[in-house]
């Protein structure tokens, strides 16, 4: 990545580019590249597996453990019923360390203009292509959707949007406008991963550029940075998605509000409303 620059200027493709295809499926850089960073996490992970000690040793593998122990607290702490919550650690654990692996292994040097095939760029941070994270988005909703709608049943699972009787007009509107913004979660997931990841490259490709002969130091600060803020985005994206689905899981075994459960104040001016 430090190399990524001309005399013109730096350059950085913000979309996948090609590089060969499997019948009538192009194989992106970005595709690529994810097939790499999935191979390495499953290495690692089969490596984590054979040394785990009842008393952790230090390094790698210790690493590993703390990293799937923070997550596996983050999704138990968000449900209310602790049995039903062990049953989506293994997804948020992978999703978590996915994530993490494809963002850091894209800064690492070499990736982006470095490396050419054909004219177009080897290598692309996985996550820093739109149709990957939003894949991505689509995946983790239609698995909080699907486990939501599993765990609760279809009209308590739409009954969730509701804060009372959607008889009520005013309780309806606010229903609707609650399901219209769920449904945007899948883009706002996807853009705010894509967006950070893709803003640190160019801002690494461009002090690089600056930086001419000694690139790498003047780019070190910024790398150091994105290392902080792919971390952060990945945890970001992990805990938001555990969030939408703990919501709709610990509403199953609430009980359910009705128009004479509802405060006095509110339920007053409810009833005006209707």
């Amino acid at each position: 990545m430090f190399s990524n620059f001309a005399e013109s200027g730096p350059v950085v493709h913000i979309t996948s580019l090609p590089l060969f295809h499997i019948g009538p499926l192009a194989i992106t850089n970005s595709i690529f590249y994810g097939w790499v960073c999935s191979a390495i996490m499953c290495l690692l992970f089969i490596l984590a597996a054979r040394h785990i000690t009842i008393n952790p040793k230090g390094g790698l593998i210790q690493v590993v453990e703390a990293g799937v122990e923070f997550i596996r607290n983050l999704v138990e702490t968000s449900f209310e019923d602790k049995e039903r919550s062990y049953k989506y650690v293994p997804y948020f654990v992978t999703l978590f360390f996915f994530l993490l692996m494809n963002n850091w292994l894209g800064l690492i040097p070499g990736v982006g203009e470095s490396f050419s095939v054909g004219g177009n760029p080897l290598l692309r941070a996985f996550t820093g292509d739109l149709n990957a994270t939003l894949a991505i988005g689509i995946v983790t909703m239609g698995y909080v959707y699907y486990s939501s709608v599993k765990e609760s049943g279809i009209k308590e699972y739409f009954g969730h949007f509701f804060i009372g009787s959607p008889l009520n007009p005013l309780y309806f509107v606010i229903g609707v406008l609650e399901m219209l913004t769920d449904a945007t979660r899948v883009i706002s997931l996807s853009l705010r991963l894509f967006l950070n990841v893709t803003i640190g490259e160019i801002i690494i490709s461009v002090f690089s550029y600056l930086g001419g002969f000694v690139a790498p130091l003047t780019a070190v600060p910024f790398t150091l940075i994105e290392i902080f803020i792919c971390a952060l985005q990945a945890y970001i994206f992990v805990i938001l998605s555990v969030m939408y689905l703990a919501i709709a899981v610990n509403h199953s075994t609430e009980e359910h509000l009705t128009d004479d459960a509802i405060p006095e104040t509110i339920n007053g001016s409810a009833k005006l409303a209707a």
